[in-house]
């Protein structure tokens, strides 16, 4: 059997690039897959396209099942028009990949009010709402005594643990997508259901310009199909031991990060509050320079 045998994917923004690989090898995998994706241009706005076809019929060439959708994730009602279309074709869900997303890459300076919330829209509501419908099916399954292996693969990016240049809205976004995961991990464990992010390197619409082109030969470490083999792993039954975890793949490898750790402490010399003053003192002892050093924390 393959691993994902009898299984029923959603996955988000899989008209091109990352979901339109992550869709092809949920299918490979044997999962009937909603391929969803608005067609819209890299800004999120219209183009008439559509892409999800596409992809669905070359699952279908392939062997698989697919149906495509074109709803918008950044809908709430759409959200759930999603989640009720992998029940009402294929009869039930059980892996969830949220991957749709734009870009409006601005500096702050340059960046407007429209900017800040069609990114946040698409990311981060998108990926909210998409969770929560998923989730209320998934719970209804439970209490009604039906057994349930739900897989929720959400998408972060290096911006969003990183930083990066004119990304802020973009980074916002990504760093909240963690955050949800974080949260809603613990919430769903008790209905059978786990939740997990990626951060894959990679060479789409988005990275034009800054990044590499495929080399003429031999692996092409940002080929956007690197990180799928992690997605099919994710959704399958074998993965049930893990969640709320942040993996990263960075071509042939495959990177397990752990953030907000303490890395060191500085207690007040009176064992009350600290005071300004001594935060003097107390800031150079915990980054290691020296008191009136100059010293090297934060974005270069």
């Amino acid at each position: 059997m393959a691993l994902l045998d009898g299984r029923v994917a959603i996955v988000t923004g899989a008209g091109r690039g990352l979901g339109r690989a992550h869709a092809l090898a949920l299918a490979d995998a044997g999962a009937a897959v909603v391929v969803n994706d608005l067609g819209a241009g890299l800004g999120g706005d219209a183009t008439g396209e559509s892409p999800a076809d596409d992809v669905v019929k070359e699952i279908i060439a392939s062997g698989g099942r697919a149906v495509a959708d074109g709803h918008s994730v950044a809908d709430w009602d759409g959200a759930q028009a999603i989640v009720r279309a992998a029940v009402s074709e294929f009869g039930r869900l059980d892996i969830l990949v949220n991957n749709a997303g734009i870009t409006r890459d601005r500096m702050l300076t340059s960046s407007s009010e429209q900017d800040f919330d069609l990114t946040i829209a698409v990311h981060l509501k998108g990926t909210y709402a998409m969770c929560h419908h998923a989730a209320n099916h998934w719970r209804a399954e439970s209490k009604a005594g039906r057994p349930v292996a739900g897989r929720i693969v959400n998408t972060t990016s290096g911006t969003g643990m990183f930083g990066n240049l004119g990304q802020s809205a973009y980074g916002a976004a990504k760093a909240g997508i963690i955050g949800i995961t974080l949260s809603i991990c613990r919430e769903l464990r008790r209905y059978g259901v786990t939740v997990n992010v990626i951060s894959p390197l990679a060479r789409t619409r988005m990275t034009q310009g800054l990044v590499a082109d495929a080399p003429a030969d031999g692996f092409d470490e940002l080929d956007p199909s690197n990180a799928s083999p992690l997605v099919a792993f994710l959704g399958s039954q074998e993965a049930g031991w893990l969640t709320g975890q942040v993996l990263r793949v960075e071509g042939s490898k495959l990177v397990r990060m752990q953030g907000w750790q303490s890395v060191g402490d500085y207690p007040s010399k009176s064992g009350g509050r600290l005071t300004a003053d001594e935060l003097v003192d107390g800031m150079a002892a915990l980054y290691g320079t020296l008191p009136g050093g100059v010293t090297t924390v934060g974005a270069q």
